[in-house]
């Protein structure tokens, strides 16, 4: 696949899989738009490491995130050919605790994880329709099609999610595709100290063992490479919702 001349926004990419995304796509020529909320020592370390990135600091849930992703890829490039909305946030409250499970969960994980991947998508949708080949690729979760997850409110955002992708993909328009990657357990920073689960999934999971950022990669690039897919979520966890 060759996207040199191509402009790519893949927000929370300062670490895990959307810095293995970004770097993926950078390798195969597309320009990058960086993004994190906080991590802007790694943000700009990583666009200044690719061959031809920007990097903005942005909480997706905030509305001018959006406008300011979208006006970088434009300002850079005058023009967007790819959004991957990777940014999301979790809890962790046990799925069998719901007691514990409360207002400001829902407030904090619904609007990163949902309202702030429409809010990209919606803004970057004008773009991509001008695109030769737009799409959208959401990050969602095995946790959004099996009673798993790290929380009940993750769980539900991104059930959320995969109905977004299909919702949009039907309405979105210009050709453009809309499809999502639903990852099961994948080390990267943010599963460091979940030894137990790890070692749980490696002893059932079909594939014995969990996935890796690079693994995650490899589906986004793939699917983005089906052009004639759109509205699919893609399970990359391993053969781990076969056991479950």
């Amino acid at each position: 696949m060759d996207l040199t001349g191509q402009a790519i926004i893949v927000s929370g990419s300062s670490s895990g899989i959307g810095e293995e995304v970004a770097r993926r796509f950078a390798a195969l020529g597309a320009g990058i738009v960086v993004n994190s909320a906080s991590s802007v020592e790694a943000g700009e370390r990583i666009a200044g490491e690719l061959p031809d990135a920007v990097y903005v600091r942005g909480d997706v849930g905030d509305p001018a995130t959006a406008a300011a992703l979208i006006g970088a890829a434009e300002g850079r490039w005058g023009r967007l050919d790819g959004v991957v909305n990777n940014a999301g946030v979790t809890c962790e409250v046990p799925l069998t605790d719901i007691a514990a499970v409360t207002a400001e969960h829902w407030d904090k994980i619904l609007r990163t994880n949902v309202v702030g991947t429409f809010l990209l998508s919606q803004a970057a949708l004008p773009l991509l329709r001008e695109a030769p080949d737009g799409w959208i690729t959401n990050i969602t979760s095995l946790a959004g099609v099996r009673q798993t997850g790290s929380s009940l409110p993750y769980a539900v955002s991104k059930a959320a999610l995969d109905h977004l992708t299909t919702i949009m993909a039907k309405h979105a328009g210009g050709g453009v595709r809309v499809n999502a990657v639903a990852p099961g357990l994948v080390a990267t920073p943010w599963t460091e100290d979940w030894d137990a689960m790890k070692e749980g999934v490696t002893a059932i999971a079909p594939l014995h063992r969990v996935a890796t950022a690079a693994d995650i990669a490899e589906a986004v690039v793939a699917l983005v490479g089906i052009r004639y897919a759109t509205g699919q979520t893609l399970v990359v966890d391993g053969g781990l919702g076969l056991v479950i």
